[in-house]
Formats: structure tokens, C-alpha cells, sequence
């Protein structure tokens, strides 16, 4: 391609990468900024052009309009609006559509950060601070519990969810190295050290249940994810499937759907989501304002069908006692 003077714009690499007019990337997690922030410095090295970052909550993201003719995208899904020439998809959950113009990058044993970062590195973007940086995001994300880092991939992953994606990022000014040890990270160990065990033990007493096998917890203080873990790790919980809700900045409500042996993704889809087999989310209706509703919400959709949905342990489970019902 040639501009107006005549000259050759580099806009396209043989690999089927063209020059994004917009890189759009998760704000909820550490996975969505390290591969958000990777695939604009690629740009940037391939196309010297600064290329505009746009970060979304899953519900923002979902009423996107796709006006701009090539962008890349990271972590946020694989839906038909994007599936156009020109574009990059880099994603890592459950497909639940199979592009057929846009360029897809995918694996779900990968996380979003470390497809974009392979990329990167064949193009010669590898440090050994990224590499480090990068392989406690795929911990984080994944949940990688055997992993000698996953603490610390929980305290790093914490950072994005107590701070904010675009305060960190102002403060590290886009060099994504500068998180490691960084000293927001002692204020997130000595959290998790008082403030987990405080959280775990409150949330196991004030469940109220969804369904037979899944129930919604709520977290009052405490890294969210690492206390359900460790709810679910509970061998008297009478429930597979622990359910939170947030409420996103635009004030819509999400769920997340966590468990063990692979049950999340089935709720998830009931409740027209989607994700990991172990970790999944849905956005929930606009007009559901309030807990209350939400939790109503998931009651009715989820007791729509009086087929248990779990698994025939359920039999055995429902004899135990409840620890909380929302009729209590």
C-alpha cells in the first residue's frame, strides 16, 4: 500500500498480521494487561505507529460496535462481529465460534499473555523479565495449583484486581517489567495473609443456594479466587459449583463460576456465558440492578430444569445439611 507521496506503508506481515487501528484487551485481570500491553509494543516495533489500547469489562464488551477495519484483540472471547479480515484474535477460552476471516491465535492451555508473547518472540520482542512476568500471568490465569509460583502468581494477579488496570498502568507508564517486585506486592502478601483466612472463614457460613451442587458465596474481605479454591477444597461442601457476582464499573452485575471437575462451563452456558471448563463467567441482564435479583435470577434459570445438573453424586450430597438456603 502507498500513501498520497507515494511511499510504501508497511501494513501487512506474511504471517497474515496487518497494522491494528485499535488493540482492545480484558480490564479485569492481569492476563488481559500483560497481553494487551505485549500486543501494542508489537505493533509498534512492526508498524512504528503507536496504536491506540482500549481495555473492557465484559459487560462494556459485549455492546461493542466493531466500526475500525483491522484491529487485534486479546482475552476477550471469539464472537462472530470481529470475525473480519484484517483482524487478530488472541484468546484462550472455550471456543464457542470458529472465525473464518480473522487471523485466530488459540490454545487452552496457554493463557492470552504468554499466545501474545510467543508471538512477540518471533519477532524478537523476549526479555528475561518478561519471561518471568509472563509466566506467572499464565499461572495466575490458568489457576496452576502445583506450580512452585502460584502464590506469587495470586499476589502479582491481585494486583490488577485491588489496583485497576489503568492505575498501574499509569504507574508503571506501559513497561509492564516494572510489576516484578514490585512494592504494591508486600501491601498484597500481607492482605492475603490477614485477609484470606478472615474472608474463608466468613463466606463458608453465608452461602445461599442456587441449585442442588451450586451455591453463591459471597467475599467480604479477601483475594476472591483463592477462597473459593479453597471453599471447593472442602471435602464436606455440598456444593461442585461456587458462584460470585461483581458488579462492573458500568454498574451491570457478573458472575463467576468456579469448580473442581470441569462443571463450570455448563452453568456458565445456562446462564449464556462461557469460559474454562473450571473457570467460567456470564453477564448477567441489564435490568438485574441488585444481589438480591441476581441471586433470584440464577435460582429460576438454574432450577429450570429439575434434572440435576451436576453429577450423580448429587444423590448422596443432597442428604447433607445446607448451610444456607435463600428461603432461610
Amino acid at each position: 500500500m502507498t500513501n498520497a507521496a507515494g511511499l510504501y506503508l508497511f501494513t501487512s506481515m506474511p504471517d497474515g498480521l496487518v497494522k491494528p487501528e485499535v488493540i482492545l484487551t480484558h480490564e479485569s485481570d492481569l492476563d488481559g494487561l500483560v497481553a494487551g500491553v505485549l500486543l501494542k509494543r508489537l505493533a509498534n516495533h512492526l508498524f512504528k505507529e503507536d496504536v491506540p489500547l482500549i481495555a473492557y469489562h465484559t459487560g462494556e464488551w459485549l455492546s461493542r460496535k466493531f466500526s475500525e477495519a483491522t484491529g487485534w484483540v486479546a482475552d476477550l472471547g471469539v464472537n462472530p462481529k470481529m470475525d473480519k479480515p484484517g483482524w487478530l484474535i488472541i484468546d484462550h477460552h472455550t471456543l464457542e465460534y470458529n472465525p473464518k476471516h480473522a487471523v485466530l491465535i488459540h490454545s487452552s492451555q496457554k493463557s492470552a499473555s504468554l499466545l501474545a508473547y510467543e508471538l512477540c518472540n518471533k519477532y524478537g520482542i523476549q526479555s528475561q523479565k518478561l519471561d518471568r512476568l509472563v509466566h506467572l500471568s499464565n499461572v495466575a490465569d490458568l489457576f496452576l495449583e502445583d506450580d512452585p509460583d502460584f502464590v506469587t502468581a495470586c499476589d502479582y494477579a491481585a494486583l490488577v484486581k485491588t489496583y485497576r488496570f489503568w492505575n498501574l498502568i499509569l504507574l508503571i507508564d506501559w513497561e509492564i517489567e516494572k510489576l516484578l517486585d514490585h512494592p504494591l506486592l508486600e501491601v498484597i502478601a500481607t492482605k492475603r495473609r490477614i485477609e484470606d483466612p478472615i474472608g474463608k472463614a466468613w463466606a463458608l457460613e453465608n452461602m445461599v443456594e442456587l441449585a442442588p451442587g451450586i451455591a453463591y458465596v459471597d467475599t467480604v474481605v479477601g483475594n476472591t479466587n483463592v477462597i473459593v479454591n479453597e471453599l471447593l477444597s472442602t471435602e464436606s461442601l455440598p456444593y461442585q459449583v461456587l458462584i460470585t457476582i461483581t458488579r462492573q464499573g458500568d454498574g451491570s452485575l457478573s458472575a463467576s463460576i468456579r469448580s473442581k471437575n470441569g462443571e463450570a462451563i455448563n452453568i456458565a452456558r445456562k446462564l449464556n456465558g462461557g469460559g474454562h471448563p473450571n473457570a467460567s463467567g456470564a453477564q448477567l441482564p441489564k435490568h438485574i440492578k441488585t444481589i438480591q435479583e441476581a441471586i433470584a435470577f440464577m435460582q429460576r434459570i438454574l432450577n429450570a430444569n429439575t434434572e440435576r445438573v451436576i453429577n450423580p453424586l448429587n444423590a448422596a450430597l443432597s442428604s447433607l445439611p445446607k448451610l444456607k438456603t435463600a428461603q432461610e
